[in-house]
């Protein structure tokens, strides 16, 4: 395997990264030398893994799709129990085009926050809150902010996120320009993740001729703990 360590990631001389999942979260490779090394590598059993990256001299922000779970219904089909998200993963610079990825900071984005995204205006700006632990008994103990401005001249917008940890009585804050170009690719990304993380694509893709009236399933009411619980 080549030794890249253009943003910083080399791996060691004394171990070689065969894995891609290994390579692509050890942070010991960039994101771009583990993605290069999937249709090689013959330790992924069929997965496959991709991701957008933007490196800037703060800190680096990579985003990729997580898939909603299903579960089986009794008539042997699957309807989504839980939606799929956006996965937002925010890591410091240490120096120049180095990055430690072992204090990152991650934050998944609902199909509804996704949508926010997408139809951002030039002159807007939003804001998410999350609470990783709502509605148990750990609620209230970490609290992650989301915030999107713009940096004006519509050149592109500012990314912060802020994680509160009440435990540790510590507060990150990690946050880097994005320019109009690479917000570009992140609405066009989200644009085409979205019916995927709602499980579209497979009910359509997977279609199959209604049953009869009489043997329909009864249509399950949307619940709004399915929007929440990320």
């Amino acid at each position: 395997m080549q030794r890249l360590s253009r943003f910083g990631f080399a791996p060691s001389s004394s171990r070689r990264v065969t894995d891609l999942k290994d390579a692509l979260w050890s942070g010991s490779l960039t994101f771009q030398h583990a993605l290069s090394t999937l249709s090689a590598d013959e330790n992924t059993s069929g997965r496959k893994f991709a991701s957008y990256t933007v490196f800037k001299g703060k800190a680096a922000l990579s985003m990729h799709p997580v898939l909603p779970s299903f579960s089986k219904l009794e008539s042997g089909g699957s309807r989504v129990s839980r939606n799929g998200s956006v996965m937002l993963t925010f890591f410091p610079a240490v120096g120049q085009r180095k990055y430690d990825y072992s204090k990152k900071q991650i934050f998944a984005l609902s199909p509804t926050e996704v949508g926010s995204l997408i139809s951002l205006g030039p002159a807007e700006s939003c804001e998410f809150f999350h609470d990783p632990s709502m509605k148990s008994s750990h609620e209230g103990q970490v609290k992650k902010s989301l915030s999107v401005t713009p940096l004006g001249n519509d050149s592109g917008y500012f990314l912060n996120i802020t994680v509160l940890n009440n435990l540790q009585k510590t507060t990150e804050r990690l946050s880097l320009p994005i320019t109009k170009a690479e917000f570009a690719v992140m609405r066009t990304t989200l644009s085409f993740a979205l019916p995927h993380i709602l499980g579209w694509d497979q009910v359509l893709t997977n279609h199959h001729p209604s049953p009869p009236a009489a043997s329909k399933p009864r249509a399950e009411r949307p619940h709004p703990d399915s929007e929440w619980e990320r």
